[in-house]
């Protein structure tokens, strides 16, 4: 016997299934978030340690990152026009839709990091280094704070990021100015140069960890 269900006057099997779906996606995005947070622990190695093999790894990362970041995307469209979601599924919907594009900028940013490392290598150690390192880990601590924040909907952390971002943007703002106004050059100028550009990508990956933060807030309270 075959049964057949009213659809209109019963609409449940149509939410048990939106429910699902919605489920798989929030697991993918923090799957997602856990593979950038690999990244930028390969990109410190690489960056910090000397490890190319770490460099290489991250290329490798960075596919996968972005086959998911296409399938959530996707998912979340069809979702969208196929299931005509509730205003608060759609924020939900809309807000990660944003939130991953931001995951996987951090994780062309760590891309990035890798490849002025493979730059650097020939160089000797830069004294500055140790100041980048230090910026860098607070990045790391912003994306860790962001997706903790997204794991566990709390909006109150999320909304504290921006002191962390603050002080990020004073690490820029200080390590520009010493690398910008460097006097006493002997040799190459291009470690200063990618120095310059890990600190940017750095920055930026704090930037895009601040719009996580914000756009959870916006799944939790609806206000921007």
């Amino acid at each position: 016997m075959v049964f057949k269900i009213d659809l209109v006057n019963n609409p449940e099997p149509i939410r048990v299934n939106f429910d699902r779906q919605l489920k798989r996606v929030q697991r993918d995005v923090l799957k997602m978030g856990a593979l950038v947070e690999t990244s930028c622990q390969l990109a410190r190695q690489a960056m910090f340690e000397r490890d190319l093999e770490a460099a290489d790894q991250i290329i490798v990362a960075d596919r996968e990152i972005d086959a998911l970041y296409r399938q959530i995307e996707l998912d979340c469209v069809n979702m969208i026009a196929l299931q005509s979601p509730v205003a608060q599924d759609l924020r939900l919907l809309s807000a990660l839709m944003q939130l991953v594009r931001d995951i996987e900028r951090i994780g062309d940013y760590a891309k990035n990091l890798g490849e002025v490392s493979v730059r650097l290598f020939p160089y000797e150690p830069q004294p500055q280094m140790i100041q980048i390192r230090t910026m860098f880990d607070r990045c790391r601590a912003m994306l860790a704070t962001g997706l903790k924040a997204l794991s566990d909907l709390d909006g109150k952390s999320a909304g504290d990021m921006q002191l962390l971002d603050d002080a990020v943007d004073s690490d820029y703002e200080n390590l520009y100015t010493l690398l910008t106004q460097k006097t006493e050059l002997q040799g190459s100028i291009e470690p200063i140069v990618l120095m310059v550009l890990a600190i940017r990508h750095i920055e930026r990956m704090a930037d895009h960890s601040t719009n996580i933060g914000k756009r959870v807030s916006y799944i939790v309270t609806g206000e921007r």
